[in-house]
C-alpha cells in the first residue's frame, strides 16, 4: 500500500466514520448500495458523543443515514412509540439513569444502546433491572461497548477530549502537586483507555515506546496491560482478523510513541506563522469550526472541510504563501464566473441564477465543457470566500499584535541567538498574553539570566499589572528539572526571506500584506519530532520485564522503555530490530498543538518507508489556554 492510498482510505478518521455509520445502521454492516432505504430512527447523544460526531458527520449525512431527529440524553423528550432509538452515550452514572428512565417509560419502539467506552457491571445490572421491571426487555435490541473515546479531527490527527478549563487531562492537572493518588490513577487509566480505543479502531497492536520516569511511562504500563488482557480474552478479542475493526495496515508492527508535555513547553507558547496553527491561536478553532466577525460586523461560523483542496494543501504553510494561494484561487474563480456570465448572455439566461441554470441539461453541458461543472465551481467559490474572510481576520490580528515580529524574534531565541533585545520586544507587545509568552520562552531558552535582568522583567510586569505566576512556575521548572537546554532541542530554528516572495501579493489582493514581514520558517525538527526519530530507530531500551535491552544506535536510546503487548515472556529483540517502520502513532500527554502536528507530517513525508504518521494528544490547547494553566500552577507556588 503506497502513501496516497493510506492517506485516503485507511486512517483514524475514516475508521471512526465507518464505526459511527455502523452504529447509525443499527449495528449492521453498512451496505455500499445506494438503493437500500435506511431505517429511520432517532439519535440520542450526550455532549461527548456530539464532540466525537461533529468533525466527522454533518447533519446532512445523519439524514442520509436515517436519523430524523437527534436529542441530548438529558433533554426533555416526548414518547415516540413506533420509532427505534440509537443511543450513543458515555456510561456515566447520570447518563445510565436517564437511559433507565427512558426504558421505564417505554419511550421508543426499540433501543440500540452504544457506549462510547465500556460500561461497568453495576451499571449493566441497573439497565437490566429497569428493562425487566418495566417490561421493555424485548425492546432492548443491542447493548455494545464501542471503544470510540477519542475525537478524530483529521486523517492523521486525534485528541481524547475537547479542551475545557476543568479537564482532568490538562498539563495543569498532571503537574498539580495537590493531586491525589486516586485522581492521578484515574487520569492515567482514562488516558490509557482512550489510546486503547484508538488501537482497537485502527485494528493495531503496537510496539509501545516512551521515555522513563514520567506520566507517559505510567500510561504505557497501563495500556500495555489493557491490550494484553484483551488479547487473552477469546470472547471479546478486538484485534482478531474476524473482528469488525480488525485488519492490518502493514506487514510490520506499528510503533506507538508516548511523550510527556514536559518534553517541550516552548512550542506550546511560541507565536506561530503557519495557517492552521495561526487560526487555532488567534481564532481559537474548536472541533474544526472557526468563528469570526466579518468586515460587515456579522458573526460567521466556518467548518474547515477536509474536501477543501486549498485547506488540505496549505493548512501547514506559512501565512504569506496562504495569502498568495487564496488570491490565486480568487482570480481563477472570477475568470470562471466571467466565462459563465458570457455564456449565459449568449444563451439568453442573463437573469437566471446559477442554481436555476443547473436544471437545464443542455445548458449545463455547454457550461461544463467551458469551465468545468457548475456545482464544483460554486463549491470552490464558497471555499475561496471562506478563506478570504478567515485569512483577512487572521491578518488583522497579525498586524495588531505584531505576530511577524514576535515569531521572528522567538525563532532566534529558540535557536540560542543572543542578539534579541527582549526589553524592546516586550514594548512592542500589545497584549498581556503576548508579553508573558515572550518572557516564558526567553526563560526556557536561556541557560542563565542575571538576577538584575530578572528584576527588570518583574518590574515591567508589575507596571503593566500582569500576574507573574506563570513566569514563576517556568522559572522553577527550569531550575529544578533536568530538562535539556531548550536552544539545543530547537537547533535549526529561524526564518528566511531571501527572494521567496518576490512575485507574491499584488496591490489588488484582498489580503494586503503591507507592513507584515513576508518570511518563512526554516525547516527543522521540533523536540517531539527528534524524540520520535530516536524512538523509531529500533525497539531497544527496557523490555517488558524491566531488563535493559542493548541499544541499537548509541544515541541515548537507553532512556526509553519498550513494551510489546504480544509478548508474554521472552523479549526477542533481534526478531524485531532492523525491520522497516511503516506506521507510527505519536501521542502527547498533557496537551498538544498544531505546530507539532504539522512538523511530524513534514517529517513523515521525508522519512523513507514511513507510510502513515498519526499525531494525537489528550487535548489540543491554544497558547492562551496553556498560559492560563501555567499561571494556575504558578499561583500554587505562592
Amino acid at each position: 500500500m503506497h502513501r496516497q492510498s493510506a492517506e485516503k482510505v485507511d486512517n483514524i478518521r475514516t475508521r471512526q466514520i465507518a464505526s459511527l455509520k455502523q452504529i447509525l445502521n443499527l449495528n449492521q454492516p453498512v451496505s455500499a448500495s445506494l438503493a437500500n432505504e435506511p431505517t429511520w430512527k432517532v439519535l440520542i447523544l450526550d455532549k461527548y458523543a456530539q464532540d466525537i460526531i461533529a468533525p466527522l458527520i454533518p447533519v446532512k449525512v445523519l439524514r442520509e443515514n436515517g436519523v430524523t431527529l437527534h436529542f441530548l440524553v438529558n433533554s426533555v423528550r416526548e414518547t415516540l412509540p413506533d420509532v427505534p432509538a440509537v443511543y450513543f452515550i458515555s456510561p456515566t452514572d447520570e447518563n445510565i439513569q436517564y437511559l433507565c428512565e427512558d426504558l421505564k417509560k417505554a419511550l421508543y419502539d426499540s433501543f440500540y444502546i452504544n457506549l462510547i467506552y465500556p460500561i461497568s457491571r453495576p451499571q449493566l445490572e441497573s439497565i437490566a433491572a429497569s428493562a425487566v421491571n418495566s417490561g421493555t426487555m424485548s425492546q432492548v435490541q443491542k447493548l455494545t461497548d464501542q471503544y470510540l473515546s477519542f475525537i478524530a479531527l483529521e486523517d492523521d490527527l486525534f485528541m481524547l477530549r475537547r479542551y475545557s478549563t476543568h479537564s482532568p487531562f490538562t498539563f495543569q492537572a498532571i503537574n498539580d502537586p495537590s493531586i491525589s493518588p486516586e485522581d492521578m490513577d484515574k487520569l492515567i487509566d482514562n488516558t490509557a483507555s482512550g489510546l486503547f480505543a484508538v488501537c482497537a479502531t485502527l485494528g493495531i497492536v503496537p510496539i509501545i515506546k516512551c521515555l522513563k520516569d514520567n506520566a507517559a511511562e505510567q500510561v504505557a504500563i497501563k495500556l500495555n496491560q489493557k491490550i494484553r488482557d484483551n488479547l487473552r480474552d477469546a470472547r471479546n478479542n478486538l484485534f482478531t482478523q474476524e473482528h469488525i475493526r480488525g485488519g492490518h495496515f502493514t506487514k510490520h508492527r506499528p510503533i506507538l510513541v508516548l511523550a510527556d508535555r514536559n518534553v517541550d513547553l516552548a512550542t506550546m507558547l511560541h507565536h506561530t506563522w503557519t495557517y492552521q496553527a495561526l487560526i487555532h491561536d488567534i481564532l481559537e478553532m474548536d472541533l474544526n469550526r472557526v468563528k469570526i466577525v466579518d468586515a460587515n460586523g456579522k458573526n460567521r461560523d466556518y467548518d474547515m472541510d477536509a474536501s477543501d483542496n486549498l485547506w488540505r494543501t496549505y493548512k501547514g504553510s506559512p501565512f504569506p504563501i496562504v495569502a498568495d494561494a487564496v488570491q490565486s484561487d480568487l482570480e481563477e474563480v472570477k475568470q470562471n464566473e466571467k466565462a459563465i456570465k458570457d455564456l449565459k448572455t449568449s444563451m439568453g439566461f442573463d437573469n437566471e441564477s446559477d442554481e436555476t441554470i443547473m436544471v437545464f441539461g443542455d445548458t449545463t453541458s455547454k457550461l461544463s465543457s467551458a469551465v468545468g461543472t457548475l456545482p464544483e465551481l460554486l463549491k470552490r467559490k464558497s471555499f475561496v470566500e471562506l478563506h478570504t474572510n478567515v485569512a483577512t481576520t487572521v491578518l488583522s490580528a497579525i498586524k495588531s499584535r505584531r505576530f511577524d515580529v514576535l515569531f521572528e524574534n522567538e525563532e532566534k531565541m529558540l535557536n540560542g541567538q543572543t542578539d534579541v533585545k527582549v526589553t524592546e520586544l516586550l514594548e512592542k507587545c500589545t497584549t498581556n498574553d503576548d508579553i508573558l509568552r515572550v518572557l516564558m520562552i526567553h526563560y526556557l531558552c536561556s541557560s542563565k539570566i542575571p538576577a538584575a535582568e530578572k528584576e527588570l522583567y518583574k518590574g515591567f510586569l508589575a507596571e503593566k499589572e500582569i500576574d507573574a505566576a506563570a513566569l514563576r512556575y517556568v522559572e522553577q521548572l527550569r531550575s529544578f528539572s533536568n530538562m535539556s537546554h531548550v536552544a539545543e532541542l530547537h537547533t535549526g530554528a529561524g526564518v528566511k526571506t531571501e527572494g521567496v516572495f518576490s512575485n507574491f501579493l499584488s496591490n489588488t489582493t484582498k489580503i494586503v500584506m503591507e507592513g507584515v514581514k513576508k518570511m518563512i520558517p526554516k525547516k527543522y525538527n521540533l523536540p517531539l519530532t527528534k524524540l520520535v526519530d530516536q524512538a523509531i530507530g529500533g525497539p531497544s531500551g527496557v523490555g517488558i520485564s524491566g531488563v535493559p535491552l542493548p541499544s541499537s544506535n548509541g544515541s541515548g536510546d537507553d532512556e526509553f522503555r519498550y513494551f510489546d503487548p504480544k509478548l508474554q515472556h521472552a523479549v526477542n529483540v533481534d526478531a524485531i530490530r532492523g525491520q522497516p517502520v511503516e506506521d507510527v502513532v505519536v501521542f502527547v500527554i498533557g496537551g498538544g498543538n498544531y505546530v507539532e502536528y504539522q512538523n511530524l507530517v513534514d517529517y513523515a513525508k521525508n522519512k523513507p518507508g514511513l507510510l502513515r504518521m498519526t499525531y494525537g494528544c489528550t487535548e489540543l490547547v491554544t497558547p492562551k489556554q496553556f498560559t492560563e494553566q501555567l499561571n494556575a500552577l504558578g499561583q500554587r507556588l505562592g
